[in-house]
């Protein structure tokens, strides 16, 4: 079995593939203050209460975005798994050329996004990853990824509209049928899901004009945890798939098994 893990800023998700079948997956908090001990036991009881015992995981592969966590973390799958961990570096094979100012920068879950993408649906394509932050990641059908763009995720929009005014609730986010709203809770909703889908459809729209896609021809896949509640009702027709990068992560390790089994 292999065991992947995706580190991100918010939540780490990680799941355990029996060949390419994705069996069991998860999702906890992503805290920089925990030990390689509490991960230890969190994975433990989680993978235990599944089922899956830690001797069953034949190899680990991560991606993380949360660098104060790359010690934590593969000290820990060390200690409990015996096994060293794959890390998702420039050093590892993806079948794809990056066109990046420093090729290095860009973030290792995108990098895992856009080969999943292309693995699954073909080229070229959109990924739009709706986390803590949103990425836009753009591969053409070539294999090139030709970049893309970051901005704050809807979460943060909300948290920030809290933090820094003084009379504006915390809320939940939510879908509004309506875009008018006659109070301020409904109306802080309505702004942030209305306002991000507008804003997905045009970053697409803008995408498809600047790189000369076909719309008929590209695919467009949305992952992360928004991606239902803020591309379901788009314009385009949006993949919605949430087991993307964990789905990357096993096809990263596949292209590089030969390489890593032969170290």
């Amino acid at each position: 079995m292999l065991l992947v893990i995706d580190v991100g800023n918010t939540s780490i998700v990680y799941g355990v593939y029996q060949d390419k079948e994705l069996i069991q997956n998860f999702r906890i908090a992503t805290v920089k203050t925990r030990s390689s001990d509490e991960y230890g036991m969190i994975f433990q009881n989680t993978l235990s209460h599944a089922g899956i015992e830690l001797n069953e995981i034949e190899n680990v592969i991560i991606s993380s975005v949360v660098p104060n966590l790359m010690h934590t973390l593969p000290s820990m799958i060390i200690k409990y798994f015996g096994k060293m961990p794959i890390i998702v570096n420039t050093e590892l094979n993806y079948d794809l050329k990056v066109e990046y100012d420093n090729p290095s920068a860009v973030g290792a879950d995108r990098i895992v996004n856009a080969v999943a993408a292309l693995e699954v649906y073909g080229g070229p394509c959109i990924i739009i990853d709706i986390g803590t932050a949103m990425t836009f990641c753009v591969v053409d059908e070539e294999r090139i990824y030709r970049g893309g763009l970051i901005f704050p995720g809807i979460g943060i929009s909300a948290e920030a509209l809290f933090e820094r005014t003084s009379k504006l609730p915390r809320i939940e986010i939510k879908r509004t049928e309506k875009v008018v709203q006659t109070n301020t809770v409904a109306s802080m909703q309505s702004g942030l899901y209305h306002g991000y889908n507008v804003l997905i459809d045009g970053i697409i729209e803008k995408i498809m004009l600047e790189m000369g896609f076909d719309e008929e021809k590209t695919k467009i896949i949305s992952t992360g945890g928004f991606s239902t509640l803020l591309t379901h009702e788009s314009k385009y027709d949006i993949i919605i798939d949430k087991y993307l990068t964990l789905d990357g992560l096993r096809i990263i390790y596949d292209m590089n098994r030969d390489k890593i089994l032969g170290n």
